[in-house]
């Protein structure tokens, strides 16, 4: 008979501590509050988008990335045009210049293929400073933007419409488009047909 009581008491107390035990989860699990954000997200927030402009270090003359987070709508009519836009300017870092000459005009920038045909004013060539480095910095800051996009493998460069120009010391041409490369400065501006 002891025995009986005291596994009807041992059960007793095995059903109270799971009856608090259910209780207790089941009043934690309904204080758990849903996430408030602080601020609501604008429709121009959410278009928002980053995209890498290649500069010229003022020190080093290599080139850096700098990320710019822009409208993704400034870039569906003419996504390629505005990236060399945006290069010609002057970067937001103090330490970073533009590698395009002063005045150059984007004249229009088309996709063909995987290349991107880049028709620039004459200021391209005639306003650049020259020498081989310098060029190829200024070649290679366009050519690294636009292959940031997954649909650009290379650039032709025009210069007002026409092709086979080359910069003033007549060193780096325009006949054939340019690809990225990981180490330009080491390499003859590697070139491919089209």
């Amino acid at each position: 008979m002891k025995k009986k009581l005291i596994i009807i008491l041992v059960f007793i107390i095995l059903i109270i501590i799971g009856v608090m035990l259910y209780f207790y989860f089941k009043e934690k699990n309904s204080t758990v509050e849903e996430y408030q954000p602080e601020e609501e997200i604008s429709n121009e927030q959410m278009r928002q988008t980053i995209v890498s402009l290649y500069y010229k270090n003022k020190e080093t003359g290599e080139l850096m990335p700098e990320g710019r987070i822009i409208d993704s709508k400034e870039l569906l009519n003419e996504p390629y045009k505005k990236l060399v836009e945006l290069l010609i300017e002057q970067p937001k870092n103090d330490k970073l210049e533009s590698a395009i000459p002063k005045d150059t005009k984007v004249n229009s920038a088309e996709l063909k293929n995987d290349i991107v045909y880049l028709d620039l004013s004459k200021e391209f060539v005639d306003n650049h400073t020259g020498g081989e480095k310098e060029e190829s910095t200024t070649i290679y800051s366009i050519v690294n933007t636009l292959t940031e996009l997954t649909e650009v493998n290379g650039v032709k460069i025009l210069i007002d419409g026409k092709e086979d120009e080359a910069f003033k010391d007549n060193k780096i041409k325009f006949t054939d488009a340019f690809v990225k490369v990981d180490n330009w400065e080491y390499i003859n501006l590697q070139k491919i047909n089209i």
